[in-house]
């Protein structure tokens, strides 16, 4: 299983993911997140990061070609769509970019994972629902209504130390994870350290 550590906005995150790499890291675009990045600052950042680590650019509802343009200056190689986006719209950025593309499913019921699982985009983002955000919610889901997924799937929500094993075992590609691994709202070295390690025992 995989690891994502999302919503890097720092010099010393990148540090300490470049210590302990994780498979994809997350830059979030998003304005109204607290975890809110530029593209210059991005860029920056990622002209860091070890070559190793994967970078996510994290979007919601964006004007395609802002996106089109963040990922032809090479700051990101993965496009995740947390928003209300359609699939037309997922057809149209796999044109014109050529990107892996996650569609972030915030879950309310069985159904919707099995309806969202027909989708294009590669990989699927399962993520609390919040009628009020688009995820960040630091709030786990029931897993328990998950079926058999035909595509590569993302769990997010809240996610710790304590749900690696369960979340190994429903068959997820990886687990998305940011303020699990904070303190006082800031990525924490020893906590980043202490997931990745856990998810490498399995």
């Amino acid at each position: 299983m995989k690891i994502k550590i999302c919503g890097l906005t720092r010099e010393v995150d990148i540090e300490y993911v470049n210590e302990y790499n994780p498979d994809y890291i997350g830059f979030i675009f998003y304005k109204l997140s607290r975890r809110l990045i530029t593209k210059e600052k991005a860029k920056v950042l990622k002209t860091s990061l070890s070559r190793s680590i994967k970078a996510v650019g994290v979007f919601v509802n964006e004007d395609i070609n802002v996106i089109r343009d963040i990922w032809e200056a090479d700051i990101i190689d993965l496009i995740q769509l947390h928003g209300d986006e359609t699939e037309e719209y997922i057809i149209r950025l796999k044109e014109i970019t050529k990107a892996p593309i996650i569609k972030a499913i915030r879950v309310r019921d069985k159904e919707q994972i099995k309806i969202s699982s027909k989708t294009c985009a590669d990989f699927l983002l399962f993520d609390s629902y919040n009628k009020n955000m688009y995820g960040g919610t630091g709030e786990k889901f029931n897993w328990e209504i998950i079926d058999e997924i035909n595509k590569s799937f993302f769990l997010a929500g809240g996610i710790g130390l304590e749900d690696i094993k369960q979340a190994k075992a429903l068959g997820a590609y990886a687990i998305d994870v940011s303020s699990s691994v904070e303190t006082d709202g800031v990525k924490d070295r020893d906590k980043i350290k202490d997931i990745i390690n856990g998810v490498r025992k399995y």
